[in-house]
């Protein structure tokens, strides 16, 4: 590590860490005007507020918008060094653009280690803690029943409930099929399913059909104890789950959603490539905003910054409507989340190959 190792890595963090500051504080001055009603018409005390809400708010939208800081702080730092011939000064030296460009590239190592881990484990917790005061005295959005609910509970086994309550537990014309191969075994309907406990569930005003071949047999009763190997939360299954888990648990939970034929897996399978595409876009956003203001252009510092903030609403723009292609079925989830930053990367190689000329 040369002196001019420290000069640029200190510059870079130093700037990123600014700005960091800078905005955040901004956002939550805006959200807190925009959520004093809120917190005032339901007596949300201050401690509440700073802890249960602010110190899990900031961390949520670090990891929203870290590709942006970090562009722009490269962009803002490298164009001052530009401006002020330091660049052209370095090169003169006899150092070549690849060793200019390593002190870059540590920091961008840093903050990828750093940006993963906060990704995969700090940041699931801190929102699950944020929904959870947004659910309760901002914006209600857990739902409480479920409608049309058809999964894979078992090898061979099938359960449909057609409406499930979650605060009574109780769900209405439901259906529970076992199968051998494609052979349709058994066959229980009933009028009303309850959890009782645990993986125990009752089904009231029920029919069970069995079939061998070409005969059935037929028993009808008013209750039944089974076991279901699935528990009523698992039956709410919405996007906002994803980003409340850790990597390992969102790694079981799509298996899970997988082997049970839940529709929509495509949400979590998103959320789980964006946790590593996320932290590799640090990579090509560090390349990118190097190789687009390492060189002395007239218009200085205004211009560049101009265009790295069009690149990053460019590249925001394309990662939320590829997602939503992912959501919709046209694409696949892996390559809507890692196209913008195929694309980006090509563009990031092609303004490198011309700036080391």
């Amino acid at each position: 590590m040369k002196r001019l190792d420290w000069y640029i890595i200190k510059k870079f963090l130093g700037t990123f860490f600014l700005s960091i500051v800078l905005v955040l504080s901004i956002t939550v001055v805006f959200d807190l005007t925009e959520k004093l009603d809120n917190f005032y018409e339901h007596q949300v005390s201050l401690h509440e507020i700073i802890f249960d809400y602010y110190m899990n708010f900031l961390p949520y939208f670090l990891d929203m918008f870290s590709q942006l800081f970090i562009f722009l702080s490269v962009i803002f730092f490298t164009s001052k060094m530009a401006g002020n011939s330091e660049i052209i000064a370095i090169l003169a030296a006899g150092v070549s653009y690849e060793r200019f460009l390593r002190p870059y590239l540590i920091t961008a190592t840093f903050l990828v280690a750093v940006t993963y881990g906060m990704g995969g484990w700090v940041i699931p917790q801190s929102t699950k803690k944020m929904l959870a005061f947004t659910d309760k005295y901002i914006e209600k959005f857990t739902h409480e029943s479920a409608r049309n609910v058809q999964m894979v509970v078992d090898q061979g086994t099938v359960l449909y409930i057609e409406s499930f309550q979650m605060r009574t537990h109780v769900g209405y014309r439901s259906s529970l099929e076992h199968f051998e191969g494609k052979t349709l075994t058994e066959r229980i309907t009933a009028d009303r399913i309850r959890h009782i406990d645990g993986y125990k569930w009752r089904f009231e005003n029920y029919t069970k059909r069995d079939f061998d071949g070409m005969r059935e047999s037929m028993v009808q009763g008013q209750t039944l104890d089974t076991v279901i190997h699935i528990m009523p939360d698992e039956l709410f299954i919405t996007a906002e789950q994803a980003q409340q888990m850790t990597n390992a648990e969102l790694y079981n939970y799509i298996n899970k959603l997988r082997e049970r034929g839940a529709g929509n897996v495509k949400a979590f399978e998103t959320e789980w490539y964006t946790r590593f595409a996320g932290p590799l876009g640090v990579f090509i956003m560090t390349l990118l905003g190097v190789t687009l203001s390492s060189k002395k252009v007239r218009g200085g510092m205004g211009k560049n910054l101009a265009i790295g903030v069009t690149l990053t609403a460019a590249y925001i723009l394309f990662s939320t409507v590829s997602t939503t292609f992912s959501v919709s079925g046209v694409m696949s989830p892996f390559m809507s989340v890692w196209l913008p930053n195929i694309i980006f990367l090509i563009i990031a190689f092609i303004l490198y190959l011309r700036v080391r000329r």
